[in-house]
């Protein structure tokens, strides 16, 4: 019998390979697909239960990729060391950033307050790449995220109230916003150079595991099953759950975790054009300087090196 194949990701490098083109495409790709996520979440949290909402979404990821697992026969990591590091990023970004989000609306934390604390996820990056991933935060690329977190923080107050119902639903998304970081940083610091459906298949279902309980102590698990009910599914298990995340953890292993965080700026305005394209929801005014102040941070974040 014929050995399995392993998949080893090419190492980036200064100059783009035709192995590494994808690099160029990848952060427009990723921060089309992750903010179109909001949108069709938006649509999808109308006909079902927040959790329940994303324990069915990964119960639809796990049972896609079985079915390439079966077929191509991907080669799983050997030894514990990177089953523990696939499983502790699924932990903490699949399981705790979802979960904890999810968890702060349903504690009465507005979207926008919500928004607003995980957007603060760069400059907790940037304080802490340089201990934990060993990056070098220049003063332009410090001028950067402060530029690109306010022009965040403009996009989403003026298009969302910013209300905080409970202490539980601020700590939910404080907790949110560790979850997101602490998965970047860990991604960053032990990440494991597996195939991506196995690496997936792993890490959603660690998030099943944990989702798929909380959801039934915590909600009575209603679901309509409507025809948007399904849109909304397919778009964020295809688009969100499977490209877009294998997108942004290919790009911290080949990057600067401090960079690929600061993607995450363009997100709320990104959101908004697409909003505005599929919801019919109308970008204020005010938005527009924040959109450009973002774009600008982005730039001067990711246009240099370390």
């Amino acid at each position: 019998m014929s050995e399995r194949p392993t998949y080893e990701v090419p190492a980036a490098t200064p100059g783009a390979t035709p192995n590494t083109q994808w690099l160029r495409v990848a952060p427009a790709l990723f921060l089309l697909l992750w903010s179109g996520g909001f949108v069709f979440l938006k649509l999808g949290l109308r006909h079902a239960d927040p959790l329940t909402f994303l324990a069915l979404r990964y119960a639809c990821v796990v049972g896609l990729l079985i079915i390439p697992c079966l077929w191509i026969r991907p080669a799983f990591p050997s030894g514990i060391k990177p089953w523990l590091h696939l499983g502790m990023v699924g932990l903490l970004i699949q399981a705790g950033y979802f979960s904890f989000t999810y968890l702060s609306l349903k504690h009465g934390m507005s979207a926008g307050a919500v928004a607003l604390v995980t957007s603060q996820q760069p400059i907790l990056i940037g304080l802490l790449a340089p201990a934990i991933a060993g990056e070098r935060v220049d003063r332009v690329r410090w001028l950067g995220l402060a530029l690109g977190v306010t022009g965040a923080a403009i996009v989403i107050t003026s298009r969302s109230s910013i209300d905080v119902a409970t202490p539980a639903g601020l700590i939910f998304a404080l907790l949110a916003l560790l979850a997101m970081t602490g998965g970047t940083l860990w991604e960053k610091r032990f990440g494991t150079t597996v195939h991506p459906v196995a690496s997936n298949l792993v890490q959603y279902a660690v998030g099943l595991a944990i989702t798929a309980p909380l959801a039934y102590a915590l909600e009575p698990m209603h679901v309509a099953w409507t025809p948007e009910l399904f849109g909304s599914l397919a778009y964020l298990v295809i688009g969100n759950s499977i490209i877009a995340i294998s997108l942004l953890l290919a790009m911290i292993r080949h990057g600067e975790a401090s960079r690929v965080s600061a993607l995450f700026f363009l997100v709320p305005p990104m959101t908004a054009v697409i909003a505005f394209a599929v919801l019919g929801e109308s970008i204020p005014l005010a938005a527009w300087p924040g959109m450009a102040m973002a774009a600008i941070g982005l730039y001067l974040v990711m246009g240099r090196r370390g």
